[in-house]
């Protein structure tokens, strides 16, 4: 596998996978990421159905890449999620990226990757750190395959879990603690979207504290929340000349280093400068 090119990941939003009508709708509300949903929203007795229609939908679709398009499916672990990975694997068209919930171990990670590689499907990776378990294992979780390009924070399974409240503060360790092991793997690290629609500044001003931590970027519960995250996560014009310049410093430069403004910088920076242009080229 080699890794997927950087980019923007501000928002994103869900469709619900028995409701195919509203995928190209939810393509269209300008979030970077478009997830169409086979467990939570779902009921139990709509499943198989919503699996049919979502693969179809997926085999057919002509996707630009635009807006990053891809299926959460259940726990992989549980047999609902085993027949999406069954129906996955028999489809003629397999989902570009799909979002893993409930995770536990890398282990299920791991095998999942290892299914891919040998079947040649080049389907990517995003992992939700929802549960106690994968909280404590973030670290290995975010390294469990290559394949994998950003860590999402659960955080109203993990308030449960943890047997705190869902709120910034009860949250702000594990937040912590996912945006750490994400940036140590090098991935993008997305919060869980804000629940209350009627509250826009309150959302902002969570989102903005997000954004300090080191996320990058934010789900969203509906259309209207899309261009306040988006606006939030895209990088200033001071960052973005900045980035320019740090870029074009190592470009011709002849070695590892560089000094900028009397700064002493070394190669890896150029990763987050890289994930700045990408950002603000959205």
């Amino acid at each position: 596998m080699t890794a997927a090119a950087i980019r923007p990941r501000r928002s994103f939003i869900f469709a619900p996978g028995n409701k195919p009508d509203m995928f190209p709708k939810a393509l269209a509300v300008g979030a970077d990421i478009m997830c169409v949903d086979l467990e939570d929203a779902i009921a139990p007795q709509h499943k198989a159905e919503a699996r049919a229609a979502t693969l179809k939908w997926f085999a057919e679709a002509a996707l630009d890449g635009s807006v990053e398009a891809m299926v959460r499916i259940n726990a992989p672990r549980t047999p609902e999620g085993m027949r999406d990975i069954d129906a996955i694997l028999a489809s003629p068209k397999a989902p570009p990226a799909l979002m893993l919930p409930k995770v536990k171990s890398p282990a299920e990670i791991t095998a999942l990757a290892e299914l891919f590689d040998e079947l040649k499907i080049a389907t990517r990776l995003q992992v939700i750190v929802e549960t106690n378990e994968a909280l404590e294992a973030a670290w290995e979780i975010a390294r469990a395959s290559d394949r994998i390009d950003a860590l999402f924070f659960g955080g109203v399974d993990m308030a449960a879990d943890l047997r705190c409240r869902n709120s910034w503060n009860a949250l702000l360790y594990a937040r912590s603690r996912v945006v750490h092991a994400a940036a140590g793997a090098g991935v993008d690290v997305i919060d869980v979207p804000y629940l209350d629609l009627n509250d826009m500044d309150g959302m902002r001003a969570e989102a903005e504290a997000a954004a300090e931590l080191g996320f990058s970027g934010k789900g969203s519960i509906h259309p209207r929340q899309v261009p306040v995250l988006n606006a939030v996560f895209t990088p200033s014009a001071a960052e973005v000349a900045y980035a320019r310049r740090v870029v074009e410093a190592f470009e011709t430069a002849d070695s590892g280093l560089v000094v900028l403004d009397g700064k002493l910088l070394e190669k890896p920076v150029l990763r987050s400068m890289y994930r700045v242009l990408a950002r603000a080229g959205a």
